[in-house]
């Protein structure tokens, strides 16, 4: 899907060169929000295990990943997975994404996960999608904010990140009321 020129699409083996690039250019960058990472997660051969990984868990309906692209040319500019999903009476599962500097501030993160909540929402029947983002990144909470989430409380020393555990703000948003198929 194609969404103010970004694309949302499944990953797939083939974008593990592509998304290593962007991950080593944007390492500094992104060090801050991240957890501590192998070498070898920053190369090919490491984002092709990664990727196989997450479309294992795809499979099992776990998880769903996706590569946001850019429009124009579909190379991988970022990740956005819904995972932890959840059936039953919960319906539910959790959206985490992170994107190449170089396309930030521009909406691109707010159009993908707009169009992940539309995936979650009529494809998946999920009744709500949830996210947390540290308390020192109020761009991340700007893109829940665009994307029509709430914030619904704080968890202390949530994930470990960057070499300590920290603080986080929860976000949810309700996709429907409808009762579970």
């Amino acid at each position: 899907m194609i969404i103010d020129g970004v694309g949302v699409r499944y990953a797939e083996p083939g974008d593990a060169a592509a998304l290593a690039d962007v991950l080593a250019r944007n390492r500094a960058y992104m060090a801050p929000f991240e957890p501590w990472r192998s070498e070898v997660f920053y190369t090919e051969a490491g984002q092709r295990a990664r990727i196989e990984g997450l479309l294992a868990e795809c499979d099992a309906g776990r998880l769903h990943p996706f590569v946001i692209t850019d429009a124009a040319t579909d190379a991988p500019i970022g990740m956005i997975n819904l995972g932890n999903v959840s059936l039953g009476p919960f319906r539910s599962g959790g959206v985490g994404y992170w994107l190449d500097q170089a396309h930030t501030g521009r909406g691109a993160a707010t159009a993908a996960l707009q169009e992940v909540c539309r995936i979650a929402r009529d494809d998946l029947r999920l009744h709500r999608v949830e996210a947390s983002t540290l308390v020192d990144n109020p761009a991340s909470q700007r893109v829940l904010a665009k994307a029509g989430f709430s914030r619904i409380g704080l968890a202390p020393g949530y994930l470990h990140i960057n070499g300590a555990w920290r603080d986080h703000v929860l976000f949810q948003r309700l996709l429907n009321d409808d009762p579970p198929p």
